[in-house]
C-alpha cells in the first residue's frame, strides 16, 4: 500500500461524486477507468450525501476494487488488471 499511495501522490482525481452519491452508473465508469489505469483517485464533493468512509465502501463493493488511502475527500483505488502497470 506505501508504494501505491506513493504512486499516486502525483495523479489527479479523475471523478467527482456529487450529490447523487455513488451509483451503479459511476461505479460502472469507475470500474472502466481502473481496468485502464490500475490506479485512480475519486473525489467527494461537499455535496455528496456520504461520508468519504461510506463512499469509499461503497465504490470498493460496486467495482471489486481495494481502497488503497483516503486523504481529506479524495479516494485513491486501485484494482489489478491483465495489463499489471503496478508491479506489487
Amino acid at each position: 500500500k506505501k508504494y501505491l499511495k506513493s504512486e499516486a501522490h502525483a495523479l489527479k482525481p479523475i471523478f467527482q461524486v456529487g450529490k447523487d452519491g455513488v451509483g451503479m452508473k459511476q461505479a460502472n465508469s469507475i470500474n472502466d477507468a481502473l481496468k485502464a489505469k490500475e490506479l485512480i483517485k475519486v473525489k467527494l464533493l461537499d455535496t455528496c450525501p456520504q461520508t468519504v468512509n461510506e463512499a469509499a465502501l461503497e465504490i470498493s463493493r460496486l467495482t471489486k476494487a481495494e481502497v488503497v488511502h483516503i486523504i481529506g475527500h479524495t479516494i485513491i483505488l486501485y484494482k489489478a488488471s491483465e495489463k499489471g502497470i503496478y508491479q506489487i
